[in-house]
């Protein structure tokens, strides 16, 4: 963990005076070293990683919230319940499984260029933390030199698995059966996810390579998106959404405010995602980074809505709606491979070419008739592949190693996807019947509407 020399910034305004005034500075002389100092305290270093961590981290646990608006509102009325219980449920199963054994096979006992880490049962704080938290001050020293506690790490951690499980609810959505998906998920976040992360962020064979993904735009939203692929391609599509003419159905989002309302808290929640993986805030120069990743952040996305916009009438026939929210999504994964550049414009442009792939996508998913609720894999998987490449043009990658991790990733995370797929739907079924799907899945399989209140209409069938 690097040392940084720390400056007080200039006051935007004078402080008041009396009693508020003292315990603000109070707080800040005990936040700040020493004068004179030169550095922050390593202790302080370590209190403000630890925080720092946990903070970014409910942030981005927060955007299992975005996931939940996102998709209950896109889907019919009769399917949002399940939706709901489906985005609790992954992040449920994924902290669970993360702990059992999903972290300790990403991040422990990784040999340099090495393919998986330890596979020990369950994964805790260190002795030196348990021994100081029963009063031996020895301890504190071993414990400070760690940079963050142990949990902090697991906790941050542990919230981008969810994301990556949340990309395959969408697409998935209004088919599958609740506890097929759960199956898949438990796999996907013990299993498949560390293995990617053991490769790139735990010091695996990728990373030793050079290959770079600042926050996971490969990591975390291709992994999600190939493994939603191919659950796409042995599910197959909602009945009667290709019709036998050739044509789609249009299965407009139920809810479109509570679409909206889920990118804003996805976009909010993105600021955690990316400034988070900074992975530290123990001085000035991270403080300055951080200050970039956000601001990139930011400008990508932005970016990434209004070129969706622009390009939504050339291709798919009209000024839509859901390729602008779309959009959004795109520019923000594709810069998160390389959200820590410091010429700015970059984000922008990095953001409209995500935004573009994205609605390009949509319509490519149409024409090959696969299925994707939400539009996920145009939103994560095509737009993750440009933001790794886009690292080579912004940030400093090697392109032979970005390929290398774009392609391994795919090809691992999409081959044992569609055999475990496979495998649950031979055996307890992955899909729905035909009468639950007609009657609705809240109905069908929770007992529960979202709506009650609404009457269902019949919906519209092929001759």
């Amino acid at each position: 963990m690097n040392v940084h020399s720390s400056a007080v910034a200039p006051p935007r305004r004078k402080l008041r005076s009396g009693w508020t005034g003292m315990l603000l500075a109070a707080f800040a002389i005990w936040l700040l070293p020493s004068v004179g100092s030169a550095a922050v305290e390593s202790e302080t270093q370590f209190v403000l990683n630890t925080f720092s961590f946990l903070v970014w981290g409910a942030l981005v646990m927060w955007m299992c919230a975005g996931f939940t608006m996102l998709e209950s509102g896109s889907v019919r009325t009769k399917n949002a319940s399940v939706i709901c219980l489906k985005n609790i449920g992954l992040y449920s199963i994924a902290g669970i499984a993360f702990f059992l054994v999903g972290y300790n096979l990403m991040y422990v006992d990784v040999a340099e260029g090495g393919w998986i880490g330890s596979l020990q049962f369950l994964y805790g704080a260190t002795e030196q933390e348990v021994a100081l938290l029963q009063g031996d001050e020895a301890a504190l020293d071993a414990v400070v030199a760690n940079g963050y506690s142990t949990m902090s790490d697991w906790f941050f951690q542990m919230v981008f698995v969810a994301t990556t499980a949340s990309i395959v609810s969408g697409t998935l959505a209004e088919r599958v059966k609740l506890w097929s998906f759960f199956a898949f998920i438990a796999v996907l976040t013990a299993i498949v996810y560390p293995l990617v992360g053991a490769w790139t962020w735990g010091g695996g064979w990728l990373n030793a390579l050079g290959f770079q993904d600042f926050a996971g735009s490969t990591i975390v939203h291709s992994t999600g998106g190939w493994a939603a692929l191919a659950g796409a391609l042995v599910i197959g599509p909602r009945s009667g959404k290709f019709r036998k003419d050739g044509t789609v159905r249009s299965t407009p989002p139920s809810n479109v405010p509570a679409v909206t309302l889920g990118v804003f808290i996805l976009w909010l929640g993105w600021f955690g995602f990316n400034g988070g993986s900074q992975l530290a805030l123990g001085g000035a120069a991270d403080a300055v980074a951080i200050s970039n990743i956000l601001a990139n952040t930011n400008l990508a996305a932005a970016a990434g809505v209004l070129m969706a916009i622009s390009v939504s009438r050339p291709i798919l026939g009209r000024v839509d709606l859901f390729a602008g929210l779309n959009g959004a999504i795109a520019g923000l994964v594709a810069i998160t491979a390389g959200p820590d550049i410091v010429d700015h414009h970059w984000a922008i442009v990095i953001g409209a070419v995500g935004g573009a792939i994205c609605v390009a996508g949509l319509k490519a998913m149409e024409l090959i008739r696969v299925d994707d609720v939400v539009g996920a894999v145009p939103a994560h998987l095509f737009a993750g592949v440009w933001g790794t490449l886009a690292v080579c043009i912004a940030a400093g990658g090697n392109l032979l190693a970005q390929l290398a991790g774009i392609v391994s990733v795919g090809v691992f995370v999409f081959g044992v996807s569609f055999v475990v797929w496979l495998i649950i739907d031979k055996t307890i079924g992955a899909r729905i019947s035909p009468t639950v799907e007609e009657l609705g899945q809240d109905a069908g399989e929770l007992g529960i509407e979202a709506y009650p209140e609404f009457v269902l209409m019949p919906e519209e069938r092929d001759a």
